[in-house]
């Protein structure tokens, strides 16, 4: 008896799936896109967040997301940022 061959996730003769959407993360509501890519980006947008704690972008489909302030602080105040390479 012949089984069927495993479902592939995209059939043969089509391209594959697109990535999924960069995601960036912010410390502001308000925020700018310009697709990041020099002249191969997009013009430039200004998108604010309101409450949701994230907003995509209709051009390039990045989405940016707010971070917590707890997150935020960790990540600015790494000692190693500020202190010698031996720690003090």
């Amino acid at each position: 008896m012949r089984t069927a061959p495993p479902a592939l996730a995209f059939q043969s003769g089509q391209a594959p799936p697109p990535p999924p959407p960069e995601v960036i993360p912010v410390h502001e509501h308000r925020v700018v896109c310009d697709g990041g890519g020099g002249a191969l980006g997009h013009p430039r947008v200004y998108m604010e967040m309101g409450d949701s704690g994230f907003v995509e972008c209709g051009y390039c489909d990045r989405r940016f997301v707010l971070v917590h302030p707890a997150e935020a602080e960790d990540a600015a105040l790494d000692p190693a940022d500020y202190e010698g390479a031996g720690g003090v």
